[in-house]
């Protein structure tokens, strides 16, 4: 079984609070990944990055000044052409989620796991970094036609920093 998890691939990340016409532009392909995911029975998660209203009191709030994902708001919500119903949400209060491996851990038969969605920069490169420790031997790759960064500077470094890491990148990365 393949495994693809969404990150955070919502409202507030794509054209909300944080947004960026970056953004905005992977949504179709990472719709469009899901689809081929689901059609080939290959299981899809999500990651949705979640704040309460004391977000500016965290070490995040502090170094981001800019409340965002606020649990129960539409910024938090994953974006509707992107989520499917029945499919497994992980809420992750921080960039990356030590719980979506523990998830993927109970998963029996993974042949590889591939990530899409926001930031590359921030959230894809802090999960890829926990996937890849605690799966060395399942490969692990990276869709960077189906991810943006903060700025596509920083989305190009996040590429390059993961490849150096030995996570495969598949897609075209100067898309953007």
């Amino acid at each position: 079984m393949k495994v693809l998890v969404v990150i955070d691939m919502q409202n507030d990340f794509i054209d909300g609070a944080l947004g960026t016409k970056e953004a905005v532009a992977i949504t179709g392909c990472v719709r469009e990944k899901i689809d081929q995911y689901l059609m080939e029975k290959n299981a899809v998660l999500y990651t949705r990055d979640t704040h309460s209203e004391h977000y500016m009191d965290t070490q995040e709030g502090k170094n981001l000044p800019v409340p965002h994902c606020l649990k129960g708001t539409h910024g938090w919500e994953i974006r509707e052409e992107i989520f499917v119903q029945g499919c497994v949400v992980i809420d992750k209060p921080s960039f990356g989620s030590l719980e979506l491996a523990k998830y993927i851990a109970g998963l029996e038969g993974i042949e590889e796991i591939e990530l899409v969605g926001l930031c590359t920069d921030i959230c894809v490169i802090s999960n890829a970094m926990i996937l890849k420790a605690k799966f060395p031997e399942i490969p692990l790759f990276v869709d960077a036609s189906c991810c943006a960064g903060v700025t596509p500077k920083s989305h190009k470094n996040a590429i390059e920093a993961m490849k150096m890491c030995q996570i495969k990148i598949r897609g075209c990365f100067n898309h953007l």
